[in-house]
């Protein structure tokens, strides 16, 4: 874990104390949410599409927070698709913290939705120090990123809910076998849930809900 103080104050206990006050707003509210955190080309933003269609039709409300570092691409596409989005820019910081979605929460209208994605900025270091106050953490790795990934980072990987291995479509012409990240994943967090998806074409998405409990 980092370690970053300021003067007397610990930064990450203020950071748990600020994950706990957005967890409690998201209870006041009724919103189910989760941290998506992943790789940069991963899958994220199109797999959390997927899931909103899916929800959508079991008539349920979605929003989506967008973590970058800049820009607004994948707003735009949460925008486009009809979720109640927000944008959220970190600038040099290579992951959303609980303070900066709290901030972002103040101006949301958490009224108007019953599940809450926010994807994190990409990459599987940063965002395992910092807990948003979301109820469960989605890791989506691709079988395209290799099939050492989980080995590699090992705490991103001890500390999630979920795993989604993701584009599984193409996991042979890229020879890598699916399996390998799963059995890696099983060793080091048991009780971790997984599903083999391929957003694309928008297979293993209902085996993804039943293990975000959606």
């Amino acid at each position: 874990m980092h370690d970053i103080r300021v003067g007397t104050e610990d930064v990450f206990k203020r950071q748990i104390e600020l994950a706990s006050r957005n967890f409690a707003l998201f209870k006041e509210h009724g919103v189910r949410a989760f941290n998506v955190m992943g790789a940069i080309g991963s899958g994220k933003t199109l797999l959390i599409l997927r899931l909103a269609e899916r929800l959508k039709e079991k008539g349920l409300r979605v929003g989506a927070i967008a973590g970058d570092v800049a820009g607004d691409d994948d707003y735009q596409k949460f925008v486009a698709a009809g979720l109640v989005a927000a944008n959220l820019n970190t600038g040099d910081d290579c992951h959303l913290d609980a303070h900066r979605v709290g901030h972002a929460l103040e101006s949301f209208p958490l009224g108007d939705v019953d599940v809450l994605f926010i994807e994190n900025v990409g990459n599987l270091v940063c965002p395992a120090d910092f807990p948003l106050g979301t109820e469960g953490d989605l890791v989506v790795i691709s079988v395209t990123e290799g099939d050492d990934m989980v080995r590699k980072h090992p705490k991103m990987f001890a500390q999630t809910d979920v795993l989604a291995v993701n584009k599984v479509d193409l996991a042979s012409f890229v020879g890598v076998d699916p399996m390998v990240l799963v059995d890696d994943y099983r060793r080091l967090n048991p009780h971790g849930a997984i599903a083999l998806t391929d957003a694309r074409s928008g297979r293993g998405v209902d085996e993804l809900l039943t293990a975000l409990g959606l």
